[in-house]
């Protein structure tokens, strides 16, 4: 496993965070970002739902990442 390889996965995770949607997936399991507002943001899962609301502030880096990945694989095969 190249350090491509790992890049692509991490790209592949950012993707896949910025694409849950709040009103559909997160907010009926109680991962609403309104639920972690207050004073519980230090534990895990108040980290990794900051985590899932900055990936969908970065919608733009990651199309501009992703055409970059694609034009990449499409030059050296």
């Amino acid at each position: 496993m190249g350090l491509w390889t790992l890049l692509e996965g991490f790209l592949l995770l950012a993707n896949a965070l910025a694409i849950l949607n709040e009103d559909r997936f997160l907010a009926p399991r109680g991962w609403g970002f309104s639920d972690f507002s207050g004073g519980r943001t230090k534990s895990f899962k108040g980290q990794l739902i900051g985590l899932i609301y900055a990936t969908q502030y970065l919608r733009v880096p990651l199309i501009l990442l992703n055409s970059i990945c694609i034009i990449v694989k499409l030059v050296s095969g």
